[in-house]
């Protein structure tokens, strides 16, 4: 294994992780191994800088530099044609630290989170065949109008900066299905989100937003909408009451939802008036009532005109 002990491998694996090593110990690897590696994983070790020689594992395809105390990766990173994956995670990486060229890799895959950004480079925005761009836990404070660039991408992660907008631009990623942005100082949505048809999941937890625009109901492939930790969800459930059933209610929805026979010579005059002037309530979330629920949706028409979302759709969003 070249000398590395320790060192780990499989058919095109080649894994260097925890071994102490610097920023020369790649020097040292054979020529055969070199071309024969397809992933190679150098986390927690001791560099701080990605040594010029990675440029001679030619077929690489897949590089893990995480947890290392790197601040600079070197030009050479830009020979390797076929790199696909690139993860930097908890590094000491600024917008400075990319090589000019960066934005001629292939790249499909790139995380950089956990490293000291306080902008998105724009070597990264040149990736037009990213699928997954990842810059969470940094100090960025603003989202590039210049990401609509990459239309390939299909999650962005963006959680713990110290982002205060999203801008419009971020609508025209067609195949954007993961958007993440929680823990950032958002204070509000841009309506034109509602663009993002491909869109499932979108995590904006702990925030600064105090409403949500009703277009953000338009998103048809929805699946998960987090909004814990926002004044808006915070001011929703401190007004929030709630009235549960009386003993009467259930025992009357029971009778009422199984049919069940019933006359005035199985109970008293007045429970028989109560089951025959049931009605049902109209909420979808409710169970059928016997009498008059005090949950029924407001109309769009009784709603509030600051374009936000409907309390009765909000409350199944925030608690369906």
């Amino acid at each position: 294994m070249e000398g590395f002990e320790g060192a780990s491998s499989a058919e095109g694996v080649f894994d260097l992780s925890r071994l102490n090593l610097n920023n020369q110990s790649l020097d040292t690897i054979s020529e055969k191994r070199r071309k024969d590696t397809r992933q190679l994983y150098l986390s927690y070790n001791r560099m701080t800088i990605l040594p010029e020689s990675i440029c001679l594992f030619s077929n690489l395809e897949f590089l893990d530099i995480s947890n290392n105390t790197l601040s600079v990766i070197c030009e050479e990173i830009t020979r390797l044609t076929k790199l696909k994956t690139l993860i930097a995670k908890n590094n000491r990486l600024t917008e400075f630290s990319l090589p000019k060229e960066f934005g001629s890799l292939q790249l499909e895959v790139l995380n950089f989170s956990g490293n000291r950004f306080e902008e998105v480079p724009s070597q990264c925005l040149q990736l037009l065949r990213l699928q997954s761009l990842s810059l969470g836990g940094n100090r960025l404070k603003s989202i590039p109008a210049e990401i609509e660039s990459l239309t390939s991408l299909e999650l962005l992660y963006l959680g713990g900066n110290q982002i205060s907008s999203i801008p419009a631009e971020l609508a025209n990623l067609p195949f954007l299905s993961y958007l993440v942005l929680c823990d950032n100082r958002i204070q509000s949505v841009p309506p034109t989100l509602n663009r993002l048809h491909s869109l499932r999941s979108l995590s904006l937890h702990n925030n600064l937003l105090t409403y949500l625009p009703r277009e953000i109901l338009s998103l048809v492939q929805l699946q998960e909408l987090s909004l814990r930790g926002n004044p808006l969800v915070v001011r929703f459930i401190k007004d929030m009451t709630y009235d549960p059933p009386s003993l009467l209610e259930l025992a009357g929805r029971t009778v009422k939802s199984r049919n069940l026979l019933y006359s005035h010579k199985d109970l008293p005059s007045h429970l028989v008036n109560y089951l025959d002037m049931a009605s049902k309530c109209p909420n979808p979330k409710c169970a059928e009532c016997t009498s008059p629920c005090s949950s029924n949706p407001q109309s769009d028409a009784d709603s509030d005109d600051d374009n936000s979302v409907p309390a009765d759709r909000l409350q199944r969003v925030l608690l369906g």
